[in-house]
């Protein structure tokens, strides 16, 4: 049987929990998750989970958050003026704002609170500094 390795291309079903057992995500039910391993394109600790696993095979790994979304960097929240805020949009707290960065590059931020004069953003990803766990089935290689 062969294991799963760098290049290789992989489909796999997942379903990812907090430390507190909150679902975050899961692809059962809908197609498995497809990537090539070393691409880059999924967070590193669960590319390192994947390799060696065989087909069929189902495992559970907690990936620390170095390895995921990175450690929360408070310096990447800040308050706003409300008037940077396009006015036609209804903020609510949770919600996330799109901008284009001075590079062009795309930004998302998350709104933590706001009021009449201030609006506190935070550009974290919403799983930085958790640690996460997979249920991980390998379900092809190619």
């Amino acid at each position: 049987m062969s294991e799963a390795k760098l290049g290789d291309t992989v489909k796999i079903h997942y379903t990812g929990t907090l430390e507190d057992g909150t679902q975050f995500d899961s692809s059962v039910g809908n197609e498995p998750l497809e990537f090539t391993i070393g691409a880059g394109g999924i967070i590193p600790g669960f590319e390192e989970a994947v390799k060696g696993m065989n087909v069929g095979e189902n495992k559970t790994v907690t990936i620390p958050s170095a390895q995921a979304y990175g450690e929360y960097r408070p310096e990447m929240t800040q308050e706003v003026p409300r008037s940077a805020i396009p006015a036609d949009i209804d903020l609510h707290e949770g919600m996330v704002l799109h901008a284009q960065g001075p590079d062009g590059q795309h930004v998302s931020f998350t709104v933590k609170a706001f009021n009449d004069e201030q609006v506190t953003i935070d550009g974290n990803h919403p799983l930085a500094g958790k640690d996460l766990t997979f249920a991980l089935e390998l379900v092809s290689i190619s």
